[in-house]
C-alpha cells in the first residue's frame, strides 16, 4: 500500500509543477503584453523618422555658390566648389592640421562639399555661407564668436575649435541630387 501512496504523491507533485510552470509562463506573457505599449512608445514617431533624411536638388547651385539646408534641425552647408577651392583644399600638408583629414576623405565628389555647419568649439554657426560674409584666413568659414577659421574643406586651421566641421552621412541618388541622412 505504501508504494501506491508514493506514486499518487509523485503524480500530484508533477501535476502541481506543471500548473506552477504554466501559471508562471502565462504571467510572463501577460506582463510582456502590458509593458509592450510603454516600450513601443519610446520608438521615434513617424514625423521624426521623416526628418531623418533630406533630399537636396543640386542643379540650381552654380559653381562658387553655397547653400544651407536643414537636416535634423541642424544647418548643413553645401558648397559647389571652384577648381581653385578644390586645389587649395588638396594642397594642404596634413601634418599642419589640428584634425588631420585629407580633402578626399571629406568629399564624395571634389566639386561638392557637404558638412554640418556647427562650429565644433561651442556650437555656433560659422560665417561664410552668404555673399559678403567674412571667410576667415583660409577662405572657408569663420566663427567670429571665438575666432575659429576653417579652410575650403571645412577643416579647422586656426582657433579653439578642436575638430573639423563634421560631414553628415549622405549619398548621391543621381547626378544632381543628394540624400542627407
Amino acid at each position: 500500500m505504501s508504494s501506491t501512496v508514493g506514486k499518487d504523491h509523485d503524480k500530484e507533485a508533477s501535476r502541481r509543477d506543471f500548473l506552477f510552470i504554466t501559471a508562471g509562463a502565462a504571467s510572463l506573457v501577460g506582463a510582456g503584453m502590458a509593458v509592450w505599449p510603454f516600450i513601443n512608445s519610446m520608438n521615434p514617431a513617424k514625423d521624426t523618422l521623416a526628418l531623418a533624411s533630406t533630399e537636396v536638388d543640386l542643379s540650381p547651385i552654380e559653381e562658387g555658390q553655397r547653400l544651407t539646408v536643414m537636416w535634423r534641425k541642424k544647418p548643413v552647408f553645401i558648397d559647389h566648389r571652384t577648381k581653385d577651392q578644390i586645389d587649395q583644399a588638396r594642397n594642404v600638408e596634413l601634418s599642419t592640421l589640428k584634425d588631420p583629414q585629407s580633402d578626399s576623405e571629406r568629399v564624395q565628389r571634389p566639386e561638392w562639399l557637404v558638412m554640418v555647419g556647427i562650429c565644433t568649439h561651442l556650437g555656433c554657426i560659422p560665417k561664410g555661407q552668404r555673399t559678403g560674409d567674412q571667410l576667415g584666413e583660409y577662405k572657408g568659414w569663420f566663427c567670429p564668436c571665438h575666432g575659429s577659421h576653417y579652410d575650403t574643406s571645412g577643416r579647422i586651421r586656426k582657433g579653439p575649435a578642436p575638430t573639423n566641421l563634421p560631414v553628415p552621412p549622405y549619398k548621391f541618388t543621381n547626378e544632381t541630387t543628394i540624400q542627407i541622412g
